[in-house]
């Protein structure tokens, strides 16, 4: 199968090197680059973001390749851990014109399956449309954090194999017995067909989300989490037995002033509603400082489980009793009837190809976890008052141009 096709390749000559092409000032990728502000990864309602979600349906791919993540595991797999480094999830970068790239996570599970009640965080499935459905409620939410997301019907062959420089990539495509067109990751305890994934028999459903600027021209810094959980099946972390943990981390720079530990506190309410207990590390671009905003990137162990709501991902909130107000009213709207979280994102879903991403259960279950949430807003607020708990950011001056990340063609 391999070789029939590297032999395709070289007929239509595509393994020569590509024509240098112009990059076009309006191309919906540099203008989300440039769009990236202290506020947000993009403006509210912003056309360049419904663009570049259209382009990465339409644009064809150009080339397809693994991950820095996969490449840095090609025969580097350590089968003794515990925890399986993210190598093992199969994720590919696919270009597309105007130097478009995007990070494709091709569909593990149906919409329709729950994780197993008996699976640990570090070793459960990932989504595709648990990325795409993040990015729709990062966007309702206001916050701005989740790189754009989309759904697509990939061609496996055609956009994958046949524009793939890579040869390990090239070898690990078979046809299953079935004649579907398949393939895995590259990696000494995942090199089986059982671990593939296939496309019908060419066609795969999976996300595309929307690559930031490179670290040369956008810094960024990778955090750990002051509430990041146990990677072993019988560890705690100190968060997890001590109910006081926060007083510890209010007197830790940076968290013991400005925006970083409220917007921990997002953060948590953000992966409490979608079920993500992954979230070991956060990022940041360096150029806002220390009160820039957290990046809410890898969003496909969401949405997993809809019957379980995980309330230990709300430590930072419980613990830490305090709250952005601007938050604090986006989630009070969105329990109203007429603006129910549920519907709200259901209808926002709709605007996707790969509609319905979630299934009913787990919309309905967005309900369910906003009501838990402003339930421990109101007992932070009984104990300590609303002037303590409540954080005013409703009066932040607009940031200057001068603070947009800056980048060159």
């Amino acid at each position: 199968f391999s070789r029939r096709h590297k032999l395709y390749r070289e007929e239509l000559n595509l393994t020569s090197p590509a024509v240098p092409l112009p990059l076009r000032p309006e191309a919906s990728w540099l203008q989300f680059h440039l769009g990236i502000s202290r506020d947000g990864l993009y403006p509210r309602s912003s056309p360049t973001v419904n663009r570049l979600l259209r382009d990465m349906q339409d644009f064809t791919t150009i080339s397809a390749d693994y991950s820095q993540d996969e490449k840095a595991l090609l025969g580097a797999c350590d089968c003794s851990q515990i925890v399986k480094p993210s190598g093992v999830h199969l994720k590919l970068v696919l270009r597309f014109q105007d130097f478009g790239k995007a990070m494709f996570k091709p569909m593990r599970q149906k919409r329709e399956e729950e994780t197993p009640e008996d699976f640990f965080y570090f070793v459960d499935f990932q989504r595709h449309n648990a990325e795409i459905a993040a990015f729709h409620l990062d966007r309702i939410l206001d916050f701005r954090r989740v790189p754009p997301t989309v759904g697509r019907l990939i061609n496996v062959t055609k956009e994958i194999l046949e524009v793939t420089k890579n040869e390990i990539l090239q070898s690990v495509f078979f046809v299953s017995p079935a004649s579907n067109v398949c393939f895995f990751a590259k990696c000494p305890y995942m090199c089986k067909t059982e671990y593939a994934v296939c496309g019908n028999p060419h066609l795969l459903e999976g996300s595309l989300s929307a690559f930031l600027p490179s670290l040369n021209l956008a810094p960024r810094l990778s955090i750990p989490n002051p509430w990041i959980r146990s990677y072993s099946f019988d560890g705690k972390e100190e968060w997890e037995v001590n109910p006081l943990y926060c007083d510890t981390v209010r007197e830790i720079y940076p968290y013991s002033n400005g925006n970083r530990l409220l917007n921990i506190v997002d953060m948590a309410v953000f992966d409490f509603l979608i079920g993500n207990m992954d979230r070991h590390h956060y990022e940041m671009f360096t150029k806002f400082g220390d009160d820039g905003f957290l990046l809410h990137l890898d969003n496909a162990r969401g949405f997993g489980r809809h019957s379980h709501d995980e309330t230990s991902i709300l430590a930072p909130l419980s613990q830490c009793c305090i709250i952005k107000r601007t938050t604090l009213l986006r989630l009070q709207l969105l329990a109203e009837p007429e603006y129910r979280l549920s519907d709200v994102m259901r209808e926002s879903l709709l605007q996707d190809r790969l509609a319905p991403v979630l299934t009913e259960p787990h919309l309905l279950a967005l309900d369910r976890r906003l009501q838990l949430i402003l339930k421990a807003v109101r007992k932070c607020i009984d104990t300590y008052g609303e002037a303590k708990v409540v954080a005013n950011d409703t009066t932040q001056p607009e940031a200057p141009a001068s603070d947009r990340v800056k980048l060159t063609t």
